[in-house]
């Protein structure tokens, strides 16, 4: 009670005391305030460091629980540097990302996220890539970089740590520091260069093992309110030569001329004005801070490690050396940082435990930058000069918009490969225009192909596949639908049973059969064939036709070198330049007749000794039509692999069936044209099978107005003759080229100039294309796309489609006896792919008749 009213009695007449005597009211207060503490101190010091104690518990909890949000789902954007990179697109994709920026009440409650550029050196080279918190889409800084970075590619995974765990076995040293700033952050880093200043850190840790790593990284966020203000008042501070800190300031206070003398700055107007050199200095600082302060700011922080992975049994000695090595690469790395040196400047701090800080990826307090500060230090290296360094291929340029998505009337081609991903299609009204597609092996070419068959089978669209390869035909028969299975007409060079027959010169009113047949083989052997032998063929195969009973070209032979067998064919003939011809011939002698039919019949020969060739081109009747399989939804499958049947054996039966499929497409002119159903052609390897008489413009465009699209698929621009190259350059509208070489791109580059450049179509990754589609009849932009993978094979399909197939084919003979090739064929024991088929012997009728 007495020390409440002598702190009372000091308080209510403190002033006056202290006016009359200074020392004694003075000495009053002081023994009033030590009998309060000796009192309430007790109980007021706990209070206080329970209260901070649980300030920092809370601050700490409340950050772990932040940084935990930030680590879960994290996710690794890997960037491939385009081959020119803008020196620009570093300021514009920080820029782009301080929209990332959250409200200040969700900053309040989860912090504001960051994001962190890395540089990843290792043995072969330099990986750049950023780490993108969990909270954060990663499809947001994907968009910022490819637009920053034009021809930049992205691949996003989910996010590891810097350096790979640590196998058994195995010891790692890891030597690492912090990069902060040195001078007060208002302070700006040097941002004009002339060179790419990042080419001295991606070169000082050339020479890696296969055992080094390094990593430099760049933590950065925006910030604004406080963070700012507090860069403020720094930035007066340095104007008035006071010190960061609080205990700076009170001993500037008390200190006589610390304040005009801390770094030669001074507020004396007149000092300034009277020193050139302090004017100069004053000013241009002050132009830099007021220029860094303009723009958003990223609170950044930079950490970098180097490791060395060596064997847990290591010598003392080469662990010595080991990290005396690291140690000199970190410095190295650090060093090169120097270049950034302006108006301030980085120092280099201790970091403890490198290897899991860097791992974390946690920043608490940082230094503040500008963009163009922070885009200086973080961006794609702009020298292409530079090695080691991850770089895109082409350049991803999104589809236009009127391009389809698949669906119902639209055959499914692919992915978009930038902006927003969606799957691309083309129109079956568009297909008319027909499709180029130009690829190497193994690039995806035959994928794509798959899709657009598998389509057709599945919407009832009529087919004919021509496969020279066979795993096209192989990969389509395993994912059939088995309700198709009546639809499939097969033919299979390595089969071991009999193939259908497409009797090449049975059927129609005129000589277009005869025509195509000689236009083929004079295609095929244009270095071998002569006047004589066309005329030698043609009117042979006229004579044949002539006959009442059904042509076959395994009759020509027997036609040209017996005797018996042609007096018993022309002797009826009507047609006097045929009887001409054969007079001609008979009065040959036998050397002069030798020399006539000799270049023919090696060519006849080597055609039809393969038993596939002789039961499937010349066995008899024709068991398939073409114009059904076009307008019933029919599927035809020709498998006829090189390897099998020798390369120009192979170019002859595609080139036939190509000949005979383009007689059923004519024919469609008795049909309306609404009335026409589409129908699709599919050449792969298409150089070897085009050998037909009509030009190919013309037959592009009529097939167009036939309802036919054409699918003509082939490796390179060397393999086609000038004309059909020119023709299939104009008439066939729709490009999809997957990787060329740099003389095709030449060339190719005049399709999609300036979108895409000769580089891009030369650089194109696997199943990666550039894409130029026909929409609603006009040709759009190109753009580049991925091409969807195959399903999955069905298990047992294609055994189930060749047995489906061959019971059809033994209830057609059981019930249609004039098929009697299909009795006829034997296997042999001792090649497993020949069949013995006895030659089709004359009609029993009288040989006078001519035909009607």
């Amino acid at each position: 009670m007495t020390t409440h009213l002598a702190v009372a009695g000091v308080h209510a007449g403190w002033v006056g005391d202290y006016l009359r005597d200074p020392g004694g009211a003075t000495g009053v207060l002081l023994a009033a305030l030590r009998e309060w503490v000796l009192v309430w101190g007790p109980v007021i010091v706990p209070a206080v460091a329970l209260a901070a104690t649980g300030r920092v518990v809370l601050r700490r909890w409340r950050l772990v629980r932040r940084h935990r949000a930030l680590l879960a789902d994290a996710r690794r954007i890997t960037v491939l540097a385009p081959p020119s990179v803008d020196p620009a697109g570093g300021a514009a994709v920080w820029s782009n990302l301080v929209g990332l920026f959250r409200p200040a009440w969700r900053r309040w409650w989860a912090g504001q996220p960051h994001l962190a550029l890395e540089y990843l050196f290792g043995e072969h080279g330099v990986t750049i890539q950023f780490w993108v918190p969990g909270v954060i889409p990663p499809s947001l800084v994907e968009r910022a970089i490819e637009a920053a970075w034009p021809g930049s590619h992205t691949r996003t995974s989910p996010a590891t740590a810097p350096f790979p765990g640590l196998g058994s076995g195995q010891r790692r040293i890891t030597v690492g520091g912090q990069l902060r700033l040195a001078r007060p952050e208002s302070l700006p880093i040097r941002t004009a260069f002339d060179a790419d200043p990042i080419r001295g850190l991606l070169g000082a840790p050339v020479g890696l093992g296969r055992n080094e790593r390094a990593c430099v990284q760049i933590l950065a966020r925006p910030v604004t309110g406080r963070r700012v203000a507090h860069a403020r008042r720094a930035a007066r501070r340095v104007h008035h030569g006071t010190s960061r800190h609080l205990g700076g300031r009170l001993l500037d206070l008390i200190t006589p001329g610390a304040k005009a003398s801390r770094s030669g700055r001074t507020t004396d107007a007149r000092r300034i004005s009277q020193d050139p050199q302090l004017s100069l200095e004053y000013s241009a600082q002050n132009k830099a801070i007021v220029s860094k302060q303009r723009g958003s700011q990223y609170e950044t922080l930079i950490r970098y490690a180097v490791a060395t992975d060596l064997p847990a049994d290591t010598t003392d000695e080469i662990l010595r050396q080991a990290r005396d090595t690291a140690r000199g690469r970190a410095h190295a790395l650090a060093a090169a940082f120097a270049a950034y040196t302006d108006h301030n400047h980085y120092t280099r701090t201790r970091l403890h435990h490198p290897a899991q800080t860097l791992a974390q990826r946690r920043i608490d307090r940082g230094d503040l930058l500008s963009v163009p500060e922070l885009a200086a230090l973080a961006h794609l290296p702009t020298d292409a000069e530079i090695p080691g360094v991850e770089r895109a291929g082409a350049k991803a340029v999104a589809p236009p918009p009127g391009v389809a998505t698949p669906g119902p009337q639209v055959k499914p081609l692919g992915q978009a490969d930038t902006g927003h991903t969606r799957p691309v299609g083309l129109r079956v009204a568009d297909a008319r225009h027909h499709l180029h597609v130009i690829g190497a092996t193994g690039s995806g070419k035959s994928t794509l192909l798959g899709n657009l068959i598998l389509d057709d089978i599945d919407a009832g669209r009529g087919l004919v596949l021509i496969d020279p390869k066979g795993d096209l035909v192989t990969d389509t028969l395993n994912r059939i639908p088995l309700s198709a299975a009546d639809r499939v007409v097969l033919f299979d060079a390595d089969s071991l049973h009999r193939p259908p027959c497409l009797n090449v010169l049975e059927g129609g009113e005129t000589d277009r059969e005869v025509d195509n047949l000689v236009s083929v083989f004079r295609r095929v052997y244009s270095a071998f064939w002569g006047p004589r032998t066309d005329d030698l063929m043609r009117a042979a195969c006229l004579t044949l036709r002539a006959q009442d009973g059904i042509p076959t070209l395994a009759d020509l032979p027997t036609l040209l070198t017996s005797e018996a067998f042609r007096s018993r064919i022309t002797t009826g003939l009507a047609d006097p330049i045929l009887t001409g011809f054969w007079q001609w011939y008979d009065e040959l002698t036998d050397s002069s007749r030798s020399q006539v039919t000799s270049p023919l019949m090696n060519k006849l020969r080597a055609f039809l000794l393969r038993p596939f060739v002789k039961a499937a081109i010349a066995g008899g009747r024709s068991t398939v039509d073409m114009a059904q399989v076009l307008n019933d939804g029919g599927i035809c499958l020709v498998r006829i692999p090189k390897g099998s049947l020798g390369e120009e054996t192979t170019r002859l039966v595609g080139s036939l069936v190509v000949a005979r499929t383009w007689q059923a497409t004519t024919a469609r002119a008795r049909i309306p044209q609404r009335l026409r159903p589409d129908a699709s052609l599919v050449i792969d390897e298409c150089h070897n099978f085009l050998n037909l008489p009509y030009p190919m413009e013309d037959m592009l465009a009529e097939a167009r107005g036939f309802r036919v699209g054409m699918t003509l698929a082939h490796q390179h621009l060397g393999q086609l003759p000038r004309e059909l190259k020119e023709g299939i350059s104009t008439n066939a509208r729709n490009k999809i080229f997957f990787s060329a070489s740099p003389e095709d791109a030449r060339e190719l580059a005049r399709h999609t100039t300036p979108r895409l450049s000769e580089h891009d179509l030369s650089h194109l990754g696997v199943y990666h294309t550039a894409t130029r589609l026909v929409v609603g009849g006009e040709e759009t932009e190109p753009f580049t796309m991925t091409t969807t993978p195959l399903p999955d094979p069905i298990p047992g399909r294609a055994r189930e489609i060749r047995a489906a197939l061959r019971a059809r084919r033994t209830a057609d003979h059981h019930g249609d006896p004039g098929i009697r090739v299909h009795a006829a064929v034997t296997r042999t024991r001792s090649a497993p792919t020949e069949w013995r088929v006895p030659p089709t012997r004359p009609p029993k009728t009288d040989p006078r008749r001519t035909r009607p």
